[in-house]
């Protein structure tokens, strides 16, 4: 599918806010992709489509997990907002007509990471923290950092990530502890 046609389609699934945080996790992946070495139209279409679950309604979101068989887990049940990941890796795929493995896995693993996160992988997860729409304590070091390591980027916006789900005495998915592990084990 033309990436015009899925923009627009993408508008039926999302708010205005949450639509142009996809244009701009889009255009950061491209950045990234352009500066890493990765396939720049993958980046841009699972850049655009990383969130494309996120404004769903709750009851929707659980009926569309049914449908499509994603891959959700007791944590994610408890933890709402992780819904989004594999539930949108499924809608990429069944709506969107998106068949790229690198792609779909792409989007289910931008808000948890895990562990070998492929170079696609990396881009999104670290594209969906550092958009240029964000604005939290310590996002410009993490946005230069990402123009140097990956890794390192990653592994700042895990940490950040941790610190604050402890603040909300909230569950910590394993996928992103096993990230963290991951890189660690080769930084």
């Amino acid at each position: 599918m033309d990436i015009s046609i899925i923009k627009d389609k993408l508008k039926k699934y999302l708010d205005e806010d949450r639509y142009i945080h996809s244009i701009e996790v889009m255009n950061t992946s491209i950045e990234l992709a352009r500066l890493y070495g990765a396939n720049e139209q993958k980046a841009a279409m699972a850049g655009l489509l990383h969130d494309c679950a996120k404004c769903l309604p709750y009851d929707k979101m659980m009926e569309m997990s049914f449908k499509y068989n994603a891959d959700i887990d007791s944590i994610m049940l408890k933890e709402k907002a992780l819904i989004h990941g594999p539930l949108g890796e499924r809608m990429a795929k069944y709506i969107f007509a998106i068949q790229d493995l690198d792609i779909l896995m792409s989007i289910k693993y931008h808000s948890t990471g895990r562990k070998d996160m492929t170079l696609l992988e990396k881009i999104i997860y670290i594209a969906d923290y550092i958009e240029p729409g964000r604005s939290f304590s310590g996002v410009e070091k993490i946005r230069a950092k990402a123009r140097v390591s990956l890794d390192e980027a990653i592994l700042m916006a895990i940490n950040n990530t941790i610190q604050y789900i402890l603040s909300k005495g909230a569950l910590i998915h394993p996928y992103t502890i096993d990230a963290r592990n991951d890189i660690l084990r080769f930084t």
